[in-house]
C-alpha cells in the first residue's frame, strides 16, 4: 500500500502536481460553496471561457512562452467580473443576461485571436484542457500565493459574504457596502478561476466550483460544515485524481473531475437522511 502511494512521488514533477491539485481542489470548493448558494454556476463557467482573449494576447506578446499566460488571464478574469458587476447593477440587464453577452464576446474574441497564431496547439491547449503535471515551481509559489490570498479575505470577511449570501434586506439594514462585497467576491471567483486552469483547463473549470459544493450540501446544513466538507472534497479529489491519472494513464484534469463526480453521486445515494435511497427507504416505510 505504501508503496502504490509512494510510487509516483520519486518523481519532482509528480510532487509539484499533488501540491498544486490539492491546493487548487480546496480552492476551487471553498469558493464553490458561494457559487452554489448563490446560483453562480453559469457565472464560474463563463468566467472561465471569457479568460481566453487575455490569455492569448500574453501568449502574442510572450512571444509563445508560458509565463505571461496567468498574468493575461488574471486581468481578462478580474477585468469580466468587474464589467459583469456593474453592467448588472443598473438593473436595466440582468446579471444572467450581462454574463451571457460578455461571456460570448470574450469567448469569441478569443478564439479569434487564437485563430490567428498558428502554433498555439501545444500552450494554449494546456490551459484549455489542463496539464498540472507541468506545474513549475514558479507556478506552485504563485497557486500558493493567490490561493493564500483568497482564502485569508473568506476568513476576514466571512460574516459579510454570508449576511449579502443570505439575506440582502439585513444587509441592507445594517448598511454594509454590499456593491463592493459582491464586486469581491466575483473578483475572488475570477482570481480562483484563473488559478486552477492549469490544472483542470477552461473545459473542466465549473466542475471543480460546484461538484464537491453540491457534494457538500447533500453532506451538511450549516455553511462552516459545508465549507469545510466541501474543501475536503475538493482537496481530496485533486489528490485522488492525479493518482487515477498515473496509474490509469488518462489526462490529469478530467481525472480530478471525474473523483468529483463520483463522490458526488455517492452522496446524492447515500448521504445519510438525504440520499435518494434514504428517501426511497422513508418513502416506502410510509
Amino acid at each position: 500500500m505504501f508503496d502504490w502511494l509512494l510510487a509516483p512521488l520519486q518523481y519532482a514533477f509528480m510532487v509539484r502536481g499533488l501540491a498544486a491539485a490539492v491546493m487548487v481542489g480546496g480552492l476551487c470548493a471553498l469558493l464553490g460553496t458561494y457559487v452554489v448558494l448563490r446560483g453562480m454556476a453559469f457565472f464560474g463557467d463563463a468566467l472561465a471561457h471569457a479568460i481566453l482573449p487575455g490569455v492569448a494576447v500574453a501568449y502574442l506578446l510572450g512571444g509563445g512562452t508560458n509565463g505571461p499566460l496567468f498574468w493575461g488571464g488574471l486581468v481578462a478574469g478580474v477585468g469580466t467580473a468587474l464589467g459583469i458587476g456593474a453592467i448588472s447593477k443598473s438593473g436595466q440587464i440582468k446579471e444572467d443576461t450581462a454574463i451571457g453577452v460578455i461571456f460570448a464576446g470574450m469567448f469569441a474574441l478569443g478564439v479569434a485571436l487564437i485563430s490567428t497564431v498558428r502554433n498555439f496547439s501545444v500552450d494554449l491547449a494546456h490551459f484549455l484542457f489542463g496539464n498540472v503535471l507541468g506545474v513549475s515551481p514558479a507556478d506552485l509559489v504563485r497557486t500558493a500565493i493567490f490561493s493564500a490570498l483568497v482564502v485569508t479575505l473568506v476568513v476576514l470577511f466571512y460574516k459579510e459574504f454570508l449576511v449579502i449570501s443570505f439575506d440582502p434586506v439585513l444587509a441592507t439594514i445594517l448598511r454594509l457596502p454590499t456593491q463592493f462585497f459582491r464586486s469581491l467576491l466575483l473578483v475572488m471567483i475570477a482570481v480562483t478561476v484563473v488559478v486552477a486552469l492549469q490544472t483542470v483547463g477552461v473545459g473542466l473549470m465549473v466542475a471543480m466550483l460546484v461538484t464537491p459544493a453540491a457534494t457538500a450540501s447533500l453532506l451538511a446544513r450549516r455553511l462552516p460544515a459545508m465549507m469545510t466538507a466541501s474543501t475536503a472534497i475538493g482537496a481530496f479529489s485533486g489528490a485522488a485524481g492525479l493518482y487515477l491519472s498515473y496509474y490509469v494513464n488518462i489526462a490529469s484534469g478530467p481525472a480530478i473531475v471525474l473523483v468529483c463526480t463520483a463522490l458526488f453521486l455517492a452522496a446524492f445515494l447515500f448521504a445519510p437522511g438525504r440520499g435518494a435511497v434514504w428517501t426511497r427507504r422513508r418513502g416506502q416505510g410510509q
